[in-house]
């Protein structure tokens, strides 16, 4: 195999952030199991700290990594054999098996993503897995982010793996016939690890916010591997939501609503990305309820302020995502773009009735919305009792200090 210069421990490193879970992938297609491929890609790695600085880097660092760590595996498996000559006959089938090239190195971090969201799994063990075999997040940090212990997220996993192995689910792509119900289950997983990176603000735990540079990532992965309207739109919603990190909360860590946000912090090559993926999909006949979500950010990120948005334009896009997926927070959304298009007391007459819909009764941002509308229309009782319903219900720290502070800032005006 042709060689390049002699590797270095930062080539190493670069090379492990860049190729490891595309090697990973497709050990796990070689191997056929999740543990052994991980043992391999280590031993693999191993090996190239020992080799590359002596003898250089090979010109294709992945495919190396892959053959070495299927080799190493297939030694691992001939000295357990002596315990469980079983072990042979697969080490036998793994030496017979023809090692693929680059282009299909690229297909198995697909193959991966869905199986680890095959709807056989529990949507928790779903998100678990994405997380730890796609996207590399460690235990730990995947266990502190949804607030577990470590050996709850890793019982997850393993059972998630058993499922796997038992179940056989396969290790592919699904086929036309069955590939827009199960790429529903990626994209709502990739959503969820986004979700759970955005929604954590400063002062709340510690490393959450990274979920949401990975969601990117795997977005802008899934996109280049297999081109879908709905992918384009999941990617252009992260991706416009993402814009606004930076003024979403002051230096002290304190929440600031979109209205009052500075939209100079904006990140403006976020937005021209998302919004050229916006139009890209609504192009298409096979845009879905993502993309309707990212065309209503699109118009957001494209206002100078919250009085020169388009809310027509919004209730509009509101209306078409409730007619394909009809929801009560959808409902909830499209409300508030009422009250600033037609005044507060529209938007008012629209909220009260659905927080009698049990799925709104406590949700805490159905409070708060409702608050801040009783609030701007001079009910200042109503308001006092929707916003103390929202601290109440409220799960983040920074939220909750908002709430307090409006609250405080209502009973000072008494």
């Amino acid at each position: 195999m042709e060689r390049n210069s002699h590797a270095t421990s930062f080539d190493l490193e670069n090379i492990y952030r860049r190729d490891s879970r595309k090697v990973l992938a497709t050990l796990i297609r070689l191997l056929g199991d999740f543990d052994l491929a991980e043992e391999a890609l280590h031993d693999a790695f191993a090996a190239a700290m020992v080799q590359w600085p002596q003898d250089g880097m090979p010109a294709n660092p992945a495919a190396w990594l892959v053959s070495t760590g299927r080799f190493k595996a297939i030694d691992q498996l001939r000295k357990r054999a002596r315990f469980n000559t079983s072990l042979d006959d697969v080490a036998d089938t793994l030496v017979a098996a023809e090692e693929q090239d680059s282009e299909e190195i690229e297909d198995d971090q697909l193959r991966l993503i869905f199986t680890c969201c095959h709807p056989s799994l529990a949507p928790e063990a779903q998100l678990a897995m994405t997380l730890r075999e796609v996207c590399g997040l460690t235990t730990e940090a995947i266990a502190r982010a949804f607030l577990l212990t470590p050996s709850t997220l890793a019982q997850r996993i393993v059972r998630a793996k058993n499922k796997i192995r038992d179940a056989k689910i396969p290790y592919e792509v699904p086929g036309a016939s069955e590939l827009s119900e199960r790429l529903h289950s990626v994209l709502q997983v990739i959503y969820l690890v986004f979700n759970e990176g955005y929604s954590s603000h400063a002062g709340d735990s510690e490393g959450r916010a990274d979920l949401a540079d990975e969601a990117i990532r795997l977005g802008r992965l899934l996109l280049s591997l297999l081109p879908h309207a709905e992918v384009q739109g999941l990617l252009a919603l992260m991706l416009l939501q993402e814009s606004r990190r930076a003024a979403r909360t002051d230096a002290d860590g304190e929440l600031i609503l979109l209205e009052d946000q500075d939209r100079a912090q904006w990140n403006q090559a976020q937005i021209r990305e998302g919004c050229a993926l916006v139009e890209a999909a609504l192009r298409s006949r096979n845009f879905g309820v993502y993309s309707l979500q990212a065309a209503i950010a699109a118009v957001h990120a494209e206002a100078p302020g919250t009085t020169a948005t388009d809310w027509a334009q919004i209730v509009g896009l509101y209306d078409a995502l409730l007619r394909l997926h009809p929801s009560p927070v959808v409902e909830l959304n499209r409300a508030v773009a009422v009250a600033m298009l037609d005044g507060y007391a529209a938007g008012i007459a629209l909220i009260e009735p659905l927080l009698q819909q049990p799925a709104l009764r406590q949700y805490q941002p159905a409070h708060a919305a409702l608050g801040e509308l009783y609030l701007r229309a001079g009910l200042q009782e109503q308001a006092r009792q929707s916003l103390q319903t929202a601290l109440e219900l409220a799960s983040s720290d920074v939220e909750k200090r908002h709430l307090e502070r409006r609250l405080a800032t209502l009973n000072a005006g008494r």
